[in-house]
């Protein structure tokens, strides 16, 4: 069982990381075996620290992150689930809209499983139609 608070604290740690543009501060807070599957990707779920790195090292080239709050969270024995509503820009495009600095706001949700202190599956969803919306619209 981890404690809600240690939870928090990685979860902290790791968006700090992701905020920062730090991809390898990302997975730091990760298991050695840690699944990462961001629903929709190309790649579908990749395991381990170094191709979890990889995605970080393409999103942070795709996406300027300039604010992520949390909404909602809830607390499972060993995982929990977060809401966050998300803004940021996309300067190379995002699912075929074009390049646009125009700032985008949308939801993500995160399920986060956790084992021996440390991040072991984090799971995304995020509501890519309401992102090519903003950056398409007129």
């Amino acid at each position: 069982m981890t404690s809600h608070a240690e939870m928090d604290r990685l979860i902290d740690q790791h968006i700090a990381a992701e905020m920062a543009s730090d991809s390898a501060g990302a997975v730091a807070v990760y298991t050695d075996d840690v699944e990462h599957d961001v629903v929709g990707w190309p790649t579908g779920p990749v395991t381990g620290p170094a191709a979890a790195k990889n995605f970080y090292d393409q999103l942070l080239a795709a996406f300027i992150n300039e604010e992520m709050t949390p909404v909602r969270t809830v607390y499972g024995d060993d995982h929990c689930v977060v809401e966050h509503r998300t803004r940021g820009r996309f300067p190379h495009g995002f699912l075929g809209a074009p390049p646009s600095d125009r700032q985008v706001e949308f939801r993500m949700l995160h399920v986060f499983e956790f084992r021996g202190g440390a991040i072991s599956r984090e799971n995304v969803w995020l509501d890519g139609g309401a992102i090519v919306a903003q950056l398409t619209a007129a």
